[in-house]
């Protein structure tokens, strides 16, 4: 048995019931083969695969918070501190109720590549708690958010491991954990990304997982000889990375058509109303049934079918496993040429696998949504020189930091043998990085 099957049979032993933590290790070793194979006896010799898999610490916290009614509830919170190799651990905090153990694994694990591709210097790691924001008051959201970081608090630092948001987590919710974490440590430091301008926030970070993947596909469409002008595009989503990619396509002259949220999904044949948008989602935190009524001639669709509109690029922007076999079937035959991910792991390996052979350009998460992370480590290092840049400065390093990703991948297609794939190429290109910090630090 080849080392990457005795890993990945590892994993699965030793990480029953976590098929999203199964799913994340086998894409990346699977892909990472040819460079595993060539270096399997100094792999085995150092543990390698055995450390890049296994968390550095996994925390795990019960958060009891009070209801507006006087009712205590208890959710369970997690941080997944998993790599620290090339610098603190950097990932987001998810509040969602799907969330557990195996999911904030598989986001950890998928941080370490994704920030290494960034090229700046942070490690991986991903928290959470399966505490649902929605309905609550402002007052429940904040109840929460303090309990929560009074145990976060403990493990965290801004030269330590840095979180952000994600799924549930906006502005609002950073606010609320940034102020407990104030209070409680005393200091006044960026611990905490995404948070508003007015406290040390950056601008473009709203916008950056959007724009960024907007960015890098826009730069293989242009290496391919090939435009963003006149494409039509489908969007699932409706959150942060859903609306600035669909600003951002937009902006690039392609023609947005489709967007979803838990609920349904609307199909716009003359293009997303984008303000339209940003009232339900941003400012009425609203379901997008009230779309029809700023749009009479748009539909709007309960369930899935977001992935079944005729569209040359398609950016999956939701969650995790959103777009399956079927969907890409359906993809494929309506001639879909390119599949982006703004989300984290959105496509099932099958998904992947019938795309890449029916030729569709894919690019992963780890590359493509890497946007967001990257401009919370530029917002870490205006904190750390207490400087705020401009949004064109920070939108023109935002630009700089896809463009070379899209290049470090194809680069490490090619280097190996697997042209056009970027799956393999984005596996490679962030799995060497590491490793070479991994070997100079010594057996930690």
């Amino acid at each position: 048995m080849s080392y990457v099957d005795e890993i990945i049979d590892l994993v699965v032993k030793q990480n029953p019931n976590e098929p999203e933590f199964h799913q994340a290790v086998k894409e990346v070793l699977n892909s990472l083969r040819v460079v595993i194979d060539a270096n399997e006896e100094q792999f085995r010799r150092d543990a390698l695969l055995e450390r890049i898999v296994n968390p550095e610490r996994q925390i795990k916290f019960r958060v009891p918070w009070v209801d507006d009614k006087g009712q205590v509830h208890v959710n369970t919170g997690y941080r997944v501190q998993f790599n620290s190799a090339i610098g603190p651990y950097k990932g987001g905090i998810r509040l969602h109720p799907s969330v557990n153990l195996g999911i904030i694994k598989f986001l950890g694990f998928e941080q370490i590549f994704k920030n290494s591709l960034t090229g700046l210097p942070i490690g991986g790691g991903k928290g959470g708690s399966d505490f649902d924001p929605k309905g609550k008051s402002d007052r429940e959201v904040m109840a929460f958010c303090q309990s929560f970081m009074t145990e976060l608090c403990k493990y965290i630092g801004a030269d330590t491991d840095v979180p952000a948001g994600d799924i549930g987590t906006g502005a609002r919710e950073i606010g609320y954990m940034y102020g407990q974490y104030k209070r409680i440590k005393n200091v006044y430091e960026g611990v905490l990304t995404g948070k508003g301008l007015s406290y040390g926030g950056s601008l473009a970070r709203k916008q950056a997982t959007g724009y960024g993947l907007l960015y890098i596909t826009n730069e293989m469409l242009t290496t391919l000889g090939d435009t963003l002008q006149g494409k039509t595009v489908s969007v699932s989503g409706a959150g942060n990375v859903a609306i600035y990619a669909i600003e951002k396509a937009q902006q690039l002259g392609a023609k947005v058509v489709t967007a979803s949220d838990s609920n349904g999904w609307i199909y716009d044949p003359e293009g997303i109303d984008l303000a339209a948008l940003k009232e339900i989602k941003e400012v009425k935190r609203a379901r997008l049934t009230e779309y029809t009524s700023y749009r009479p001639n748009a539909e709007y669709h309960a369930g899935k079918g977001v992935w079944s509109v005729k569209v040359d690029i398609a950016l999956p922007c939701a969650t995790q496993n959103e777009l399956n076999l079927e969907d890409a079937m359906n993809l494929v035959e309506n001639g879909v040429q390119v599949v982006a991910e703004g989300a984290n792991m959105p496509s099932t390996a099958e998904a992947i696998e019938y795309l890449q052979k029916h030729n569709v350009r894919f690019l992963p998460g780890k590359a493509a949504n890497a946007g967001g992370v990257a401009t919370s480590a530029l917002e870490m290092s205006q904190n750390s020189e207490r400087l705020s840049w401009s949004f064109e400065e920070v939108d023109s390093k935002l630009q700089g930091i896809m463009k070379n990703i899209f290049h470090n991948i194809d680069a490490a297609s090619k280097k190996y043998g697997f042209e056009g794939n970027y799956v393999v190429g984005a596996n490679i290109a962030g799995f060497e990085k590491v490793v070479d910090a991994m070997t100079a630090q010594g057996i930690v």
